[in-house]
């Protein structure tokens, strides 16, 4: 009596690894392929840009160019001045090392970080909140609305949209991108 043959196991299925996987499309779109050459290399690449908070209020028309830059200046100070939270411990260790010091760069970031959430009241206020959380550690809007509250009521997406709004508003004319309305 022959035996019965075993069934080969299925061979798992793997993604197109030059598409965004399932599991991130569903956490917000992208751009479509930009084809550019590598800066270091010179090599042609394509890649593509996930869709951003800012991104999305410009191409609605929400904000203006200009309050699209002043977030972005924002953002970029923020990285700069590393205070995004996230530590890496260093590859070589040198013995009698003092820790992490600051470089110059990121003290000067900090300082211009302050100035900046200082406009608002620091940033446990509303404004300065929404920005280190939505532009500085890149939370999405919703999040940072239900996640951030005042006499523990939530704050609702559309009055979180419009604290985004004022405060990109007021970045612009601070960073000097738009000029400021004069008190009659």
């Amino acid at each position: 009596m022959a035996g019965k043959r075993k069934a080969k196991p299925a061979k798992p299925k793997h993604d197109d690894l030059a598409k965004p996987s399932k599991w991130r499309l569903q956490h917000g779109g992208f751009s479509e392929p930009i084809r550019e050459a590598d800066p270091d290399t010179g090599s042609p690449v394509q890649h593509r840009r996930a869709v951003d908070t800012l991104g999305l209020m410009l191409a609605h028309g929400s904000i203006t160019p200009q309050m699209h830059e002043a977030g972005a200046m924002f953002r970029a100070t923020f990285r700069l001045a590393a205070l995004d939270g996230m530590r890496t411990t260093q590859l070589l260790r040198i013995r009698g090392g003092a820790g992490d010091l600051l470089s110059e760069r990121q003290a000067a970031a900090r300082r211009r970080l302050a100035a900046a959430l200082n406009l608002f009241g620091g940033a446990n206020s509303a404004g300065g909140s929404c920005l280190w959380h939505v532009l500085g550690l890149e939370c999405s809007l919703r999040e940072w609305a239900l996640r951030q509250g005042w006499s523990g009521r939530p704050v609702h997406h559309v009055q979180a949209q419009g604290i985004l709004l004022t405060a990109l508003g007021v970045l612009a004319a601070h960073y000097g991108l738009q000029p400021r309305e004069r008190a009659a």
